[in-house]
């Protein structure tokens, strides 16, 4: 991957040539050995003006040419969709090696852009319907994020605290990565006195704006056996939109246990986790949803270390979206090329000892009163008997 943040002077191809660089030294292999390509990009319509093929474009300046080229949307949940693929695509047969590809870039002079490409992934019948400025707030933080956390607090005791440590937690993981958006440490204090977006949530409890890419190479087993390099094993691979609104099981949770199933891996057995954590509280309630933890239960995690790099099941050692960065498209793999180091020992300062079994869950877009894109991959140094 790239590293995150605000880059105005790289271009897509730039940042995309960055990371597809890297994933193909990382695996030994070439650009003429790739059979197949799934690139994820959601906002370069309306920041960048490239309407259409950014996979081809992006591509082609890195000397990628002939193969099947897939281009995704989905919102925050790009790339883990684009890895969905690219997964089924392997077991398919349809290829042996293929790369999956997430880039992104957010910042622009005027960020009235932005922010119309950021609430473009909502409902545009509803964004009317609630009333958000689509050129100066989120409606993912306004509303859906709001409104949840509103929700699970009328049946919790959940404190603004609590969700000030997840972000102070995050900035701590993050300042061990030099990939990160931003490194300086944090306290509670600073969290809690920043400018307030919607109450309990500020300013530092939510994913900045920024720039980067991340790419993976999916291969076979057959050749993953044959690589000089350790593999990283894809066990379960599970996507959805939302779900409608009388189920009662939240989506995260009914992907997740898919995931979980496919896998033959169940979530006490995770060592380690990425999360969308696009506000704190977002971390929190994934804790829930993803069965590390009991309903209800996500608050005293955080309140006993348990998520920190060296607590039971650290979350986020990347610094998760809140700090390590979130250019939308790109997040998913990311998160993917986090866990990978983990699994592979190869993490540093911010290694989880003992990884074995991980993670990775994103969600993007809300429709229908529920996200548009949930994506979950579970991870492990082993792979499936």
């Amino acid at each position: 991957m790239t590293p995150f943040g605000r880059f105005p002077e790289r271009s897509l191809s730039d940042l995309a040539g960055e990371a597809i660089a890297g994933a193909l030294a990382d695996a030994g292999l070439s650009t003429r050995d790739l059979e197949m390509a799934f690139v994820a990009n959601s906002m370069s319509a309306l920041i960048t003006g490239q309407v259409a093929v950014v996979g081809q474009v992006v591509l082609s300046r890195s000397g990628i040419h002939g193969i099947p080229v897939y281009n995704i949307d989905n919102a925050c949940a790009g790339s883990s969709t684009a890895l969905n693929l690219a997964v089924h695509a392997i077991r398919a047969g349809a290829a042996s090696k293929a790369l999956v590809l997430g880039v992104e870039k957010l910042i622009v002079d005027d960020r009235a852009v932005t922010y119309r490409a950021l609430n473009g992934a909502a409902d545009l019948e509803w964004l009317e319907q609630v009333g958000v400025d689509i050129e100066r707030e989120s409606v993912f933080i306004k509303h859906v994020y709001a409104d949840r956390l509103a929700e699970y607090a009328r049946h919790t005791d959940l404190r603004a605290e609590t969700l000030a440590r997840i972000a102070v937690k995050n900035r701590a993981h993050a300042a061990r990565n030099e990939m990160a958006q931003f490194r300086e440490p944090l306290t509670v204090e600073d969290v809690l006195d920043a400018r307030l977006v919607v109450p309990p949530i500020t300013v530092r409890m939510c994913a900045p704006l920024g720039d980067g890419a991340a790419a993976a190479v999916v291969t076979s087993a057959s050749v993953a056996r044959t690589s000089q390099r350790q593999p990283v094993w894809i066990r379960g691979s599970a996507v959805s939109m939302g779900s409608p609104p009388e189920t009662r099981r939240k989506t995260l949770a009914l992907v997740a246990e898919r995931a979980y199933v496919e896998a033959r891996i169940g979530p006490a057995e995770v060592d380690v986790a990425e999360v969308h954590d696009a506000t704190a509280f977002g971390e929190l309630l994934a804790y829930e949803e993803l069965g590390l933890t009991e309903r209800g239960r996500g608050a005293q995690l955080v309140d006993e270390g348990a998520t920190t790099i060296g607590g039971r099941i650290p979350v986020n050692p990347s610094g998760g979206l809140e700090s390590r960065g979130h250019p939308i498209a790109a997040t998913g793999i990311a998160q993917v090329v986090e866990l990978a180091a983990q699994l592979r020992a190869e993490a540093g300062e911010r290694q989880v000892e003992g990884a074995r079994v991980a993670v990775a869950e994103t969600a993007g877009g809300f429709v229908g009163g529920d996200s548009a894109a949930v994506a979950v991959h579970v991870l492990s140094t082993r792979a499936a008997r």
